[in-house]
């Protein structure tokens, strides 16, 4: 048998959408327009690699308001906040400025008007998650963070007539198909979309399901931490593939590679391009010299940073 070739396919759309990059731009913007430091509350977007970027620029992430001095810049991430949040940044003296993706503010507005008309919401989401408890404190009251199947069918409403149901961005159809039958099942006149799963993680899901075609394992860069990165790699696995979630091409074991021709790559959304270059180039060291990037859905949409002129 002659040498065998071994390839890297790319997935397309992967890494950076829309809503990060105008977080990423609304902070280096805060720091261009009143100096730093320029507070953070929670990570940005949940890569360790952007934070340290923004670290590096004068940014000072926080846990917890009480850390930013009075009449600071403090900047909410994309995952969104709760009303209580905002309302204890004003009692701070705390001058805001809402970095929250667009689409998550949409599934805010929905969660508000179903509120409103006297609804019980149900959020399909996960327990913990900023983004589920960002969405979860927009309204007091009548409100239930779904997480399993289990606690569809537990969940508790006034009305069972009555109900709406929203779920986090960042899952996948898998996630809440189970989800959403028990909720059927027990609530047939349940209102909501069929998900709020948004346009850019969609489409990655979808390059991951055409790369399982052909590919033997999947590197998905992004961190730990990042939701829509995880659904990633469990997509992966679902579609056949061995799937390892990476920071970098230093989280690469060396054993993952062996007896492997075809290694697919893509990335979280809040994974920046420079740290892919990075994993193709260490795995052409070793071997894999072919490559490819695959042919998928470009993405036009694009969000203005938040404006800063009227930080509050």
């Amino acid at each position: 048998m002659g040498n065998i070739s071994k390839k890297i396919i790319l997935a397309n759309p992967r890494g950076f959408c829309a809503g990060v990059e105008r977080a990423i731009a609304t902070v280096k913007l805060a720091v261009q327009q009143y100096g730093a430091p320029v507070y953070v509350l929670h990570e940005i977007v949940h890569n360790k690699h952007v934070v340290q970027e923004l670290e590096n620029l004068g940014v000072v992430f926080v846990d917890d308001m009480k850390e930013v001095p009075k009449g600071a810049i403090c900047i909410f991430s994309a995952h969104g906040v709760s009303v209580a949040t905002e309302e204890r940044a004003r009692t701070l003296g705390l001058r805001t400025i809402d970095g929250t993706c667009p689409l998550v503010s949409s599934v805010h507005r929905m969660v508000e008007r179903y509120h409103g008309e006297g609804y019980d919401v149900l959020i399909i989401g996960h327990h913990r998650h900023p983004e589920v408890e960002g969405t979860a404190g927009r309204v007091s009251g009548g409100v239930h963070i779904v997480a399993t199947e289990e606690d569809a069918a537990k969940v508790q409403v006034k009305d069972a007539a009555r109900v709406a149901y929203v779920t986090q961005t960042t899952l996948s159809q898998d996630d809440i198909a189970g989800i959403r039958n028990v909720l059927l099942h027990r609530f047939p006149d349940i209102q909501g979309l069929k998900s709020n799963i948004c346009y850019a993680t969609l489409n990655r899901q979808k390059a991951v399901l055409e790369l399982a075609k052909s590919g033997e394992i999947l590197l998905v860069v992004g961190s730990k931490n990042s939701s829509n990165s995880n659904r990633l790699r469990e997509v992966g696995e679902r579609a056949g593939m061995r799937g390892y979630l990476i920071d970098d091409e230093t989280d690469i074991d060396m054993r993952w590679l062996e007896s492997v021709c075809t290694i697919c790559i893509t990335a979280g959304a809040s994974a920046p391009e420079r740290l892919v270059q990075g994993v193709i180039t260490f795995l052409q060291g070793q071997g894999f010299e072919k490559f490819q990037e695959m042919r998928g859905q470009e993405e036009r949409i694009s969000f203005l940073p938040a404006e800063l002129a009227g930080a509050r």
